[in-house]
């Protein structure tokens, strides 16, 4: 598949409290994990434009765009919730997070991509309208899902793989025909939302342990049949990578092997379906060695698909 990476050196200026997880070494565990394998040669490299305000309340309220704005400190940090924080610079890393899926829609309706990962922070599957949460500002993958519907796309299936629930996604979502959600997640676990599946959405709860064996066989009985009968136009991926075995953020035990499997279906299910494309946005992924070995074995996994 022509695959690009999708990044900006701005992505590396938000930063939170001393010995974060979310921080900007994340982007170049991945950089340079993509530049020691080689495959930064088989991937087109792009720069995220910066996102509007008009993008981001695709999906989020003006008041929380305000208040986001409001709150960018001068010196030193703001606290968002208590987990997320604002320093000066962070709106440059936000809006460029945003702008890389809206120029992934731009690029596949155009036809000169069929993937897409977008290395990207702060993650955003915890935000909903109304409130950032969870190491999340603005809601990424929505705003790109949104703006494709806006750009025509009837049918978009958002796929989150992050080891915790995609609470801020579900909401937006959740009664809206034009997006299904597929949702796995350690349960019970932060957010500790309550499970709820309905036409458009689809949550997969895992036990603690879970491993690749059981990805597999939700992909198989659960995604796969909904994915067929949706039959979306375009996929997206939250691609959280804290589900590794090594990512002490969470409890399940998930290996690159089978992040290359779960791209293997998604991209062969794209084929056969006639999809327009795939675009993976980065979520979540704490442990550096094993984020860049997971998110390169993920991207490699789109090039070869």
């Amino acid at each position: 598949m022509r695959t690009a990476v999708i990044s900006h050196p701005h992505c590396r200026k938000h930063k939170m409290i001393a010995d974060h997880p979310e921080c900007p070494a994340r982007l170049d565990a991945i950089s340079d994990r993509l530049l020691a394998s080689g495959l930064d040669i088989a991937v087109t490299q792009k720069q995220a434009p910066s996102a509007t305000r008009d993008h981001i309340a695709l999906v989020h309220d003006h008041a929380l765009i305000d208040r986001v704005l409001t709150q960018l400190p001068e010196q030193g940090l703001t606290e968002l919730d208590g987990d997320t924080w604002l320093c000066p610079e962070s709106f440059k890393a936000i809006e460029r997070a945003v702008g890389a899926g809206i120029l992934a829609v731009d690029e596949i309706l155009a036809g000169n991509l069929d993937a897409a990962f977008c290395s990207v922070r702060p993650p955003g599957h915890h935000a909903n309208q109304h409130t950032s949460a969870g190491f999340c500002v603005f809601n990424n993958v929505a705003i790109a899902a949104a703006y494709a519907k806006q750009q025509g796309i009837e049918r978009i299936a958002i796929l989150d793989i992050d080891v915790h629930h995609g609470n801020g996604t579900q909401d937006i979502f959740k009664s809206d025909p034009a997006v299904l959600f597929c949702s796995l997640f350690q349960y019970p676990f932060y957010p500790n939302t309550a499970i709820e599946n309905t036409d458009s959405v689809l949550n997969s709860p895992l036990a603690i342990a879970s491993d690749g064996k059981d990805l597999r066989a939700l992909y198989e009985q659960q995604w796969l049949p909904r994915l067929k009968s949706f039959s979306p136009q375009l996929v997206l991926i939250s691609a959280g990578f804290d589900a590794h075995l090594e990512d002490e953020m969470g409890s399940l035990k998930f290996v690159e092997a089978d992040y290359q499997w779960f791209t293997e279906q998604v991209t062969q299910f794209v084929k056969d379906s006639g999809a327009l494309g795939i675009i993976s946005y980065l979520e979540g992924g704490y442990d550096l060695s094993s984020l860049g070995r997971s998110a390169v074995t993920h991207i490699k996994a789109l090039v070869n698909g």
